[in-house]
């Protein structure tokens, strides 16, 4: 059985994504990128782009499901109502084409890859690139941040299958 997930690394200048596959539990790239937009086009603009750009990413992909990053800030207020607007048409973007989304805080991304809620990027970026067997890591940042992502949701699909597994299994 094999699923595939579309992790995605929100953000209005820069939107990280990639698809991984699951086939018999070991996660493959599949696909990854970058969604850029320019502080220079109008920010409604910007929105109708990154809603666009994810939504023929889907249609291309086709992924089982989408991973994304629960937002946490420690910046300006203005960075923060910006990019919740860009995670919002991100969302609407895979709610309209009925895909499951999940999101996963920074937290328990880092505790999923590393055994560390306190893992610093460059742990998360070795982490990814060894479960991904790839030769190098992903660049720019916030496509190794998507590809954690999807790795977290596929770890997490995981976990919740065997134990609803176990639970069967103990009825029987």
């Amino acid at each position: 059985m094999s699923a595939s997930v579309l992790g995605v690394d929100p953000g209005v200048s820069e939107t990280g994504w990639a698809v991984l596959e699951a086939a018999d539990g070991a996660p493959r790239l599949m696909a990854s990128g970058l969604v850029k937009t320019y502080p220079e086009t109008e920010f409604p603009e910007r929105l109708t782009f990154l809603h666009s750009s994810l939504a023929a990413l889907i249609e291309e992909h086709e992924p089982s499901s989408m991973a994304i990053e629960e937002m946490f800030f420690m910046k300006a207020a203005h960075t923060i109502r910006k990019t919740l607007q860009a995670r919002g048409v991100l969302i609407l973007a895979a709610a309209q084409r009925g895909l499951p989304i999940r999101e996963y805080n920074p937290r328990t991304i880092k505790l999923s890859l590393t055994g560390s809620g306190q893992a610093k990027k460059p742990q998360i970026q070795s982490a990814v690139k060894r479960a991904l067997g790839l030769s190098d890591i992903l660049r720019p940042d916030d496509v190794s941040d998507a590809a954690a992502i999807a790795l977290c949701h596929l770890r997490s699909e995981r976990s919740s299958r065997l134990r609803v597994l176990e639970r069967h299994g103990a009825r029987a």
